[in-house]
C-alpha cells in the first residue's frame, strides 16, 4: 500500500455571491497546482455541497477563464452547519462534515465567506479540521482584515448609480434616495457616497435625524441648489428607531433559557419587519418637510452582481496565492486577511462572531463632514 504525498485541499464558497470568488479559486488553484503540485476538489453550494458530499475536482482546465467571471463556478448558501436543516428541523452536521474530510483525503479545508462563513469555519477549525477562511463582503464588515474582496467592486457599481442619480436629481428638482447594502456596517455606503459625491450619507452607525436632514436640503435650497442625493444604507435608522432595535437586540443578548430566546428573537423581527422600508417612509417626510418631490432608487443585488474590478482582481488572486503558502507553513484555524500591501493570518476566535464597524473617528467620516456632506446627526 502507497501512501499518498500530494496534498489534497478542499474549497468552497458561501454565503452571499461577491465580485471576486472565481478570482480568488483561481489563485489559490494555480499557485496549489501549478507551484505546489497538489490537488483541489470544490465542493458544489458551500455547506450543503460539504454535508452532502458534492465534491469536484478541480484541474487547470476548471481554472481556466474563470478571472473575470462574476458569481462563483462552485455555486452558494447559507447553510449552518450545526444547524443543517433536515425535514424542516436543525441537525448538527458537525460529524458528518468530519467523515466527508475523512473520505476526501482531504488535508485542508478553504472556506471562501463572510461573517456566517466565520462561524462555520470556528465550528470545524474547534472540530479539528485544517481550515482556512478568506474574507468576502461587499459590507467590508469582516473583523480582522483591512478590506474583504467583493467591496471594491461593490463600491465602483454603487458610486456609478449616484454619478447617474445626480443627472435625474437636478434635472427635475428631486430628492434622490439611493439605498444601497449593508445591515450593519456602512463602509459601502459611505465610501460610494464620498466618492458619488452625494449630498448627505446615512449609514448604520450614525443613527439620523429627520429634521435635520430636511435643515440641511433647505439650507441648501437657499444657497440655490434645487436637488439633493442621499446615499442610505439599508441598515441605517432614525434615532428613535435606533434605540428600539438596540433594545430588541439587548433582550436577544440577555435571554438566557430557549424560550426567552425564541420570544427575544421573535421580537426582533418584528421590530426588524416594522422598520424594513425606512427608506421609502424617509422619503415621504422628507418630501413634506421641504416640498421637493422625492423618490428612491434600490439598488439591490446589482451591487454584487458582474465582473470584479481590477482592484478585486488583485487583491483576490494575491490572498488565494497567501492561503496556499499558510496552507503550506501548517497554519491553520486562521483568516487570511488583507493587511496593507500584505497578508496575515488571524485567528478565527477574532473574527467569528464579530462585526467591523465605521469607527465614528474614522477618517471617511471626518472627511464626509470637511467636505461638508450630512451624516444625518448635525
Amino acid at each position: 500500500m502507497t501512501t499518498r504525498k500530494t496534498k489534497r485541499i478542499g474549497i468552497l464558497t458561501a454565503g452571499g455571491d461577491a465580485p471576486g470568488l472565481n478570482a480568488v479559486i483561481r489563485g489559490f488553484g494555480k499557485t496549489a497546482i501549478g507551484y505546489y503540485g497538489w490537488e483541489m476538489v470544490g465542493f458544489r453550494d458551500g455547506i450543503k455541497g460539504l454535508v452532502e458530499n458534492h465534491a469536484v475536482p478541480l484541474d487547470r482546465s476548471a481554472l481556466s477563464g474563470i478571472l473575470t467571471v462574476g458569481g462563483t463556478i462552485l455555486g452558494t448558501s447559507r447553510d449552518k452547519v450545526h444547524k443543517y436543516l433536515v425535514d424542516g428541523q436543525p441537525v448538527d452536521m458537525v460529524p458528518t462534515v468530519i467523515e466527508n474530510y475523512q473520505k476526501d483525503e482531504l488535508d485542508a479545508l478553504v472556506m471562501l465567506g463572510g461573517g456566517g462563513t466565520a462561524k462555520n469555519a470556528k465550528r470545524l477549525a474547534d472540530a479539528g479540521l485544517n481550515v482556512l477562511l478568506l474574507p468576502k463582503t461587499i459590507d467590508n464588515d469582516i473583523a480582522g482584515t483591512d478590506v474583504s474582496f467583493g467591496f471594491a467592486t461593490a463600491m465602483e457599481i454603487a458610486t456609478d448609480a449616484i454619478d447617474r442619480l445626480h443627472s435625474t436629481a437636478h434635472s427635475h428638482h428631486r430628492i434622490i434616495l439611493a439605498e444601497l447594502m449593508g445591515h450593519r456596517a456602512g463602509w459601502l455606503t459611505l465610501g460610494a457616497g464620498l466618492a458619488g459625491g452625494a449630498d448627505i450619507i446615512l449609514i448604520p452607525e450614525i443613527p439620523y435625524s429627520v429634521e435635520t436632514i430636511a435643515a440641511r436640503i433647505k439650507a441648501r435650497t437657499d444657497r440655490g441648489s434645487t436637488f439633493s442625493v442621499v446615499a442610505v444604507a439599508e441598515g441605517a435608522r432614525e434615532v428613535a428607531d435606533e434605540a428600539d432595535l438596540n433594545a430588541a437586540r439587548l433582550l436577544v443578548d440577555a435571554a438566557r433559557s430557549p424560550e426567552e430566546k425564541r420570544a427575544a428573537r421573535t421580537h426582533l423581527a418584528n421590530v426588524e419587519d416594522s422598520q424594513r422600508e425606512h427608506t421609502f417612509k424617509l422619503a415621504r417626510e422628507l418630501e413634506a418637510a421641504t416640498g421637493l418631490e422625492s423618490r428612491v432608487t434600490i439598488l439591490g443585488y446589482v451591487q454584487r452582481g458582474g465582473t470584479p474590478c481590477a482592484t478585486d482582481r488583485l487583491l483576490a488572486t494575491r490572498l488565494g496565492a497567501a492561503a496556499v503558502a499558510m496552507a503550506a507553513d501548517g497554519q491553520f484555524g486562521v483568516l487570511v486577511a488583507a493587511r496593507g500591501d500584505g497578508t496575515e493570518a488571524v485567528p478565527l476566535d477574532e473574527v467569528a462572531g464579530k462585526i467591523k464597524f465605521v469607527p465614528p473617528d474614522h477618517e471617511w467620516v471626518d472627511t464626509a463632514r470637511k467636505v461638508g456632506t450630512g451624516l444625518g446627526d448635525q
